[in-house]
């Protein structure tokens, strides 16, 4: 450092740059006072959530609130993770690891995070899920780790004196917020509130969407895992602050921890709790083991129980926890909740990212990864007590057709309809029902708030359900070779299949190449241009052969793809049909729900490029409510994005019912309307006016005159 300042006098003083002295001195002493500010303001802050943290401490058992144990998740991310560590309240940035990535622990369920070494000495502080035995749900107060406002110089505000809050650096009085409803409230407010209204919370703006933990029952089987919990928990408490603060005394004067330290502290508790786990009979260790359960999905170790273990092996720490089973027990007749889907490997992969985000929004108990282990059958199986819910599927177009084929096996009375959060490459079905082309991390930033209330809000539509049945030559003879499948979006042959079953096979082999939208659309560009160069499926006019309503169509000798469409949106938001255009020809306009679809023809990738860029459309061949393709020999074939080989034989296209959709209202009045419209006719079934079936009709003749 003093040669940087010897060589810096040497350049400020020389003849070369004596002019520009001043200019230096300046932008130094610039630098020097804004690093001053920022040091300044991070050091008040932290000094404000300590005196936030104290205060919640001092009546945290005057509240009485119901608590759970967190759920620790290694957390490599930088973008919106809080700095400080909710137990030593220090930065989580150590002073050796800048400019490295570092992981911390970050709670899955409430979002606070902590060291490594301090996690396993957090307290039992996070919002519980299940409280069913309770009479009312009370605000669970927190400091502030997270933001968590869609526009927070609206939201900053104490919900009971209506008066500025979150200003540390005007020493203002410090701030809770409630892990329930988010709303902020002054810590001398809270005092003066609960005395004249008490503490009851009613899940704040999203109550409509959210699972009321009054309805969530854990079942018996974690009984023993938490007993054992409370066991360990108090041993460790005896311990926890002695530790804390031989650890910022060797802190303060200069010394650093030893891992060695830490792991005998841990062998030692692990040992007496062992000690007296043998004491108890009721508690057999096979019914632990069964159920303990841990997921690594991108180098981070999840745990999926509100109680957590720390145990040390090499190479890190893995955080596992007891699997937690639900039930669902006095279920309000009005209740509408949300329930969430999530697809960690859809397109950008931010699943994970979005579970932390709705659980902290949400109730976890709501919240469903889908994996192939997996599917949405466990979450429509718990909600099946609900008469009317919601679903939010958080994905691509494969994960939307994956959970509308699980609602229609489930036969519901009153199928709920569905909404979705853009995860995917293309997002099609996203685009048509008005929820985005794509969601991102820099987009969302505290954008879910809005996005749940536009759900709330959204209007239900109708979408046309389709059953391709697939049969390859000579398969009277054999019923293996005979299969069906479902679309929604589109179903092509050719040139577009092609690319995507190419893109498919290099994604199956190199997983990690495709880890955002931005380079999977590179990546599919790349096949793309090399079919340009093969041409394929040149042959497909004298090897392919098209029958709309037991009608032969002709196909253009310069075909390479044939691609039928039941939506208004194709390879990432091309429009095909073209609505709005001008044709020469007498067809209808295209409609999601007219149990009718659509033909056009393409003429090769390099076309498919053409039409991405909007420089040329697509050959219009025919409309009709059955189709027949036939084929003599192998060819790609894709549906909804999914891709396979077509040995020669046939596909017949048919209608198979309608599914329910939420259609984000759009903010002109017809919109609004149509929202209102869907929630008088759901008022109506419930109330017995009208019966599922009458709603359904009712429905779509809604869709079709706003359509």
């Amino acid at each position: 450092m003093i040669e940087l300042s010897t060589s810096l006098l040497r350049l400020l003083t020389s003849s070369n740059v004596y002019g520009y002295g001043p200019f230096f001195f300046g932008s130094f002493g610039l630098l020097a006072i804004l690093y001053a500010s920022f040091k300044w303001q991070r050091r008040t802050s932290l000094n404000w959530i300590k005196d936030a943290a104290r205060a919640k401490k001092k009546f945290w058992k005057k509240l009485n609130v119901p608590l759970s144990h967190h759920t620790w998740m290694e957390d490599f991310s930088n973008g919106e993770q809080p700095s400080t560590c909710c137990v030593c309240l220090t930065s989580l940035v150590l002073p050796q690891s800048v400019g490295a990535h570092f992981p911390v622990h970050r709670c899955a369920v409430c979002g606070v995070a902590a060291h490594f070494f301090c996690s396993e000495f957090t307290a039992k502080d996070c919002k519980c899920v299940a409280q069913a035995c309770f009479s009312h749900v009370k605000h669970h107060w927190s400091e502030r780790w997270v933001n968590m406002d869609d526009n927070a110089e609206l939201s900053a505000f104490c919900f009971y004196c209506d008066e500025p809050c979150g200003v540390p650096f005007i020493n203002d009085c410090p701030t809770w917020h409630c892990l329930w409803c988010q709303r902020r409230i002054h810590v001398k407010c809270h005092a003066i509130m609960s005395k004249e209204s008490g503490d009851v919370c009613d899940l704040g703006p999203h109550r409509r969407l959210i699972l009321s933990p009054l309805c969530v029952k854990e079942n018996e089987e974690n009984i023993g895992g938490r007993m054992l919990s409370s066991i360990k928990e108090g041993i460790r408490a005896s311990s926890v602050r002695g530790k804390i603060k031989r650890k910022r005394h060797q802190g303060k004067a200069g010394k650093s921890h030893s891992v060695n330290e830490k792991l005998q502290d841990t062998t030692s508790t692990n040992s007496a709790l062992k000690y007296m786990f043998n004491g108890f009979v009721g508690l057999k260790k096979s019914n632990n083991e069964k159920n303990i359960e841990c997921s690594k999905v991108d180098g981070s170790v999840l745990s999926n129980s509100t109680h957590n273990e720390s145990i040390q092996k090499t190479g890190g720490t893995v955080i596992c926890g007891q699997v937690k089973k639900y039930s669902l027990v006095d279920v309000p007749q009005d209740a509408r909740p949300l329930l969430v889907f999530i697809n960690a490997k859809s397109g950008g992969q931010l699943g994970h990212y979005l579970r932390r985000r709705l659980n902290m929004l949400l109730n976890p108990a709501q919240v469903f990864e889908l994996s192939a282990s997996q599917g949405p059958e466990v979450g429509l199986e718990l909600f099946s007590n609900f008469q009317y819910f919601r679903v939010l599927v958080c994905g691509g177009d494969g994960t939307v057709a994956w959970v509308l084929n699980a609602i229609e096996k489930r036969n519901f009375e009153s199928p709920p309809p569905v909404a979705v959060l853009p995860l995917g490459t293309g997002n099609d079905m996203s685009r048509v029902l008005q929820w985005g082309r794509g969601f991102s991390m820099v987009d969302g930033h505290g954008g879910l708030s809005t996005i749940l209330n536009d759900i709330e809000h959204a209007a239900v539509t109708m979408l046309d359900r389709w059953k391709v049945k697939i049969r390859e030559e000579n398969s009277e003879y054999d019923q293996r070779k005979e299969q069906s499948k479902f679309m929604l979006n589109y179903l092509g042959i050719g040139c577009d299949a092609k690319v995507a079953y190419e893109f498919h096979v290099t994604r199956q082999e190199n997983p990690q190449k495709f880890s955002s939208r931005f380079v999977n659309k590179l990546l599919y560009a790349k096949e793309g241009a090399r079919d340009i160069v093969d041409r394929t499926c040149a042959e497909l006019p004298w090897q392919v052969w098209l029958e709309v309503d037991g009608k032969g169509i002709e196909i253009p000798k310069d075909s390479e793809g044939l691609i039928v469409l039941n939506i208004g949106s194709y390879m990432g938001g091309v429009d095909l049909w073209q609505n709005d255009s001008e044709h020469d020809d007498d067809f209808s306009p295209q409609s999601m729900h007219d149990k009718v679809l659509e033909v056009v023809c393409v003429c090769g990738a390099w076309h498919l490029g053409k039409l991405q860029v909007g420089l040329s459309q697509a050959r219009r061949l025919a409309q009709g409510k059955a189709i027949r393709i036939h084929s003599s020999s192998p060819f790609p074939v894709q549906i909804d994005g999914e891709p396979f080989i077509q040995q020669a034989g046939c596909l017949d296209i048919t209608h198979h019912g309608q599914v329910f959709t939420l259609r984000r209202a759009p903010e002109e009045p017809r919109g609004h309307a149509t929202a209102i419209m869907t929630e008088v006719l759901l008022d109506a079934e419930c109330k017995g006016i009208i019966n599922a079936s009458q709603r359904k009709v009712l429905l779509q003749q809604i869709a079709l005159q706003l359509s």
